[in-house]
């Protein structure tokens, strides 16, 4: 793979951007800023990411079809307009052979693949992934589906570009709004738990800021504990746990105030919202 194209610049387009420019491992490793091309319509973002990135920057997606992948990144609710135009795009070069096409990638949360088949117009090779925002700092989770198009080298491909930012696991399409809920929303559930956590060492004497500190890295060093060692999530809980202690008595009181029916309750609806724009 040497070029790839960005269509849509925002806070996930540019974090998978510049994970890319800076991963040397996998197939990221052989991508540098002249392999990018990014379609972005605000010039003052354009600019921007020239001058930052040393990427090559354009405000059409016609450049983009010559480019061996192209990853859609804007806002599902502008996502038909793009489309429809990289379709008559692609009738423009008059070019059947959809081998000769760009893989294309989508991030666009609840949009199937058939939908973004339909409206390219055409069946090209498409893979769709849903990451989630810890790819800021490449410490992402993102889930990966071929359409019934892609081959499954195309989809590994773009599991192993999506590992360079995190992790990346396939999926079945069928799971992608369960994938959705929890791992695209998740992190808004992580950050609602440490403002819960906060508030309720505040109400107990906590000055504000040192106890969103002490939450927050409560959070992260428990998380990475987990991820370093590989240690089973429930043995790990129950080591923290002393006969009588602080912790057994707090995870009691959570557990009568339906601690593990909230997240049920939550990633449930997650995923009834998911299809229903899947529907739309």
């Amino acid at each position: 793979m040497r070029s790839v194209a960005i269509v849509g610049a925002g806070k996930m387009g540019e974090s998978i951007l510049k994970g890319w420019i800076a991963s040397d491992v996998g197939a990221a490793a052989t991508l540098n800023p002249e392999s990018f091309l990014v379609v972005e319509p605000n010039e003052d973002r354009r600019i921007y990411l020239q001058q930052t990135y040393g990427v090559k920057a354009c405000d059409g997606v016609q450049e983009a079809l010559t480019c061996d992948l192209v990853l859609l990144a804007v806002k599902p609710q502008v996502m038909a307009d793009v489309l429809g135009t990289i379709a008559l795009e692609m009738t423009a070069m008059q070019n059947d052979d959809a081998k000769e096409l760009p893989l294309f990638v989508s991030i666009a949360a609840g949009m199937t693949t058939e939908r973004i088949l339909s409206m390219l117009e055409r069946d090209v090779e498409l893979v769709r992934v849903m990451p989630n925002m810890p790819l800021q700092v490449s410490a992402g989770a993102s889930a990966v589906c071929g359409a019934r198009t892609a081959t499954v080298q195309s989809v590994e491909l773009v599991k192993d570009l999506f590992s360079c930012l995190g992790i990346a696991v396939v999926l079945p399409e069928s799971l992608m709004d369960a994938a959705t809920a929890l791992n695209g929303s998740g992190p808004a559930y992580v950050a609602k738990m440490i403002e819960a956590m906060r508030d309720a060492a505040v109400d107990e004497g906590l000055e504000r800021d040192v106890a969103e500190r002490l939450a927050l890295q409560t959070v992260y060093g428990t998380a990475l504990v987990l991820h370093e060692t590989g240690q089973d999530v429930g043995d790990f809980k129950k080591s923290i746990c002393s006969p009588g202690g602080t912790t057994l008595a707090a995870l009691d009181a959570m557990d009568q105030a339906g601690f593990d029916e909230v997240f049920v309750e939550g990633i449930h609806a997650a995923v009834v919202r998911a299809k229903e724009l899947a529907s739309c």
